[in-house]
């Protein structure tokens, strides 16, 4: 085995269909390397504690060579001891017919003591992405709960929609969606997020050069994107499991590791006025991760009228939902 100290990664949820889906790439090495060994610390709560039991036995089964200890339990702190990162997930889920506003106020309250937990007993470096809907408020609650942590540690996933947009836009193309680069989610991961095909390229070229059905673009791409959770829930009778966790990794994999010049990934977190957007909500932007690990948001992408129009009704659903929220668990976030 590599000599490098080992990255405890700890997942709520982690008997869960999401966290089922990740957790053994996690362990494979998949997402921070073959010569980087990993820790996992799993969190389940009441009956998903006997689940979690066999996914431990699975985990053993497997005899990872990079994985170096697994700790499996309910309690928040022994889960969060010493993470690196904590990968988010448990969270009640969405179901055909409910509104996202619909559980803010279930899930806000796990959000609270996880942030909380997080803080007392993670490393003061530690990174957190939240994948457990609504994502961006749910971040935001763990963030302003996780007093002393730095705020540009916290994450929300925007990567399943990048992920979707990019192999719709290869899908018109007719090219492979590994050539489809640049697709920024702007916003909220919900049915208002935008996926930005103005600043997307294709084989290097622009999107609405190699596409020429402009109309298809705003309309249908824009349309399908943001409701292809919705058409998954009512095609499998629940919500978005794999291509979630996937998602999820690809998201780890990107703020690990530096990205490739003149490239972006997408991802929220804590807007402080760029492009524009409030201060205070966890906003999806065009994000770069630098060699020394940090990150930043990728300055001066041209917005146009149509793109802002957009841009415009996602914040005003994050606005809203921070206010529903602070409302409903009595804090000011």
């Amino acid at each position: 085995m590599a000599s490098k100290s080992p990255i405890r990664v700890s997942v709520t949820g982690a008997a869960g269909n999401i966290g089922y889906a990740a957790i053994f790439r996690i362990a494979s090495g998949a997402v921070f390397g073959a010569d980087q060994p990993v820790a996992l610390n799993l969190i389940e709560v009441g009956p998903g504690l006997n689940a979690l039991a066999g996914v431990v036995m699975e985990l053993q089964d497997c005899a990872f060579p990079l994985l170096t200890d697994v700790v499996a339990t309910g309690d928040l702190d022994e889960g969060f001891k010493d993470a690196d990162w904590c990968l988010l997930i448990g969270a009640v889920p969405r179901k055909d017919g409910m509104e996202r506003k619909d559980l803010l106020g279930i899930n806000g309250k796990i959000f609270v003591g996880q942030g909380q937990a997080i803080a007392r007993s993670a490393k003061n470096s530690v990174k957190v992405l939240v994948v457990g809907n609504p994502c961006n408020t749910n971040a935001l609650i763990a963030l302003r709960s996780a007093a002393g942590l730095k705020e540009e540690n916290f994450f929300a996933m925007t990567r399943l929609d990048e992920n979707r947009a990019k192999s719709q836009l290869a899908n018109k193309a007719g090219v492979h969606n590994s050539v489809v680069k640049n697709v920024a989610i702007w916003g909220n991961h919900s049915s208002t997020q935008y996926p930005d095909f103005t600043n997307a390229l294709i084989a290097g070229k622009p999107a609405t050069q190699v596409i020429s059905d402009h109309t298809w673009l705003k309309e249908t791409f824009v349309n399908d994107v943001q409701k292809r959770g919705a058409a998954v829930i009512k095609a499998r009778g629940a919500s978005s499991a794999a291509s979630a966790a996937n998602a999820a990794l690809d998201t780890l994999r990107n703020l690990h590791f530096a990205t490739p010049a003149g490239e972006w990934h997408s991802v929220a977190v804590l807007s402080k006025g760029d492009y524009g957007i409030t201060p205070g909500i966890m906003f999806g932007y065009p994000i770069r991760t630098l060699a020394d690990g940090s990150w930043e948001i990728v300055k001066g992408l041209p917005v146009d009228e149509f793109s802002q129009s957009k841009i415009s009704i996602t914040e005003k659903e994050l606005l809203e939902e921070r206010a529903t929220a602070s409302e409903a668990l009595g804090l000011k976030l």
